[in-house]
């Protein structure tokens, strides 16, 4: 059998791939960090997240919820709304994606160069 490493980077349906699919795309990772802070209704969220459609966002938390990342509860309210809260298990995705996005604050200025960089030497 091949190692984890071969087997998550060759095999295009490995579970780990497909479930850093799901929780590292742009719209799973802001909506962890609006609902870092506590529960929120659905339009908190999308306001809260501006340039995601109603559409982006209705899948991305089914599918969050569906991995138990995130909770969905009905609020008994007039109107009845919908709110949503991180899981334990979301919880625990607060010390990895923290460290990544501090890496990204700090590297920034690096990037930035080495992204002129690269336009200078591919606009020639």
């Amino acid at each position: 059998m091949a190692p984890l490493k071969h087997r998550v980077l060759q095999v295009a349906d490995c579970p780990s791939r497909l479930l850093l699919d799901e929780l590292a795309d742009k719209w799973s990772v802001l909506i962890f960090a609006a609902l870092n802070d506590g529960p929120m209704r659905f339009n908190e969220i999308k306001r809260t997240l501006e340039g995601i459609t109603q559409k982006a966002l209705t899948q991305t938390l089914r599918r969050l919820e569906r991995n138990g990342i995130v909770a969905r509860r009905v609020v008994e309210t007039s109107p009845i709304a919908v709110e949503y809260s991180m899981t334990t298990l979301g919880k625990s995705l607060k010390k990895p994606f923290k460290a990544l996005y501090e890496w990204t604050l700090v590297n920034l200025p690096e990037v930035e160069t080495a992204r002129q960089v690269f336009d200078i030497k591919s606009a020639r």
